[in-house]
Parts: structure tokens; sequence; C-alpha cells
């Protein structure tokens, strides 16, 4: 199944495990150190499993209030 490849591979856990540490690392200079902890933890886990950091990323997308940098409503 070439998306199980895909999500499996090194790099994309890597850009993962990465992208997490940088959510850490904002949640922690924002004074948020629960959050900060708890995602050091997905970050770990996400090296072994990519989807866990994905979804992680995703909910902290929802929780902040979601929509990108650039999209602005009607």
């Amino acid at each position: 199944m070439p998306i199980g490849k895909l999500l499996g591979s090194k790099t994309t856990r890597s850009l993962t495990v990465v992208s997490v540490l940088a959510e850490a690392k904002r949640a922690f200079n924002g004074g948020n150190r629960t959050r900060a902890i708890l995602l050091l933890g997905v970050a770990v886990l996400a090296w072994k499993w990519a989807v866990i950091g994905l979804a992680a990323q995703g909910v902290i997308k929802l929780v902040r209030g979601g929509g990108s940098a650039g999209s602005s409503p009607a």
C-alpha cells in the first residue's frame, strides 16, 4: 500500500517529529508547559507511528482556531 510506505518512511517520520518538537517549543515559549510536555511525549511516539504526530498537529490546529495564516473569512 503506497500510503503505508509513505507514512512509514524515515523521512516522513523525521519531518513529523521535527514539526511536533517545534510545536512543543512554541507551547513552552508561550508558557503552556503542560502542552509542551505532552507534545514531547507525542514526538517520541511519532518516531514509531507518524500518524500519531500528524493527528496531534491536526488537533492543535483545531484548538488554535483552525484556518491557515493566509486565509481569511469572506
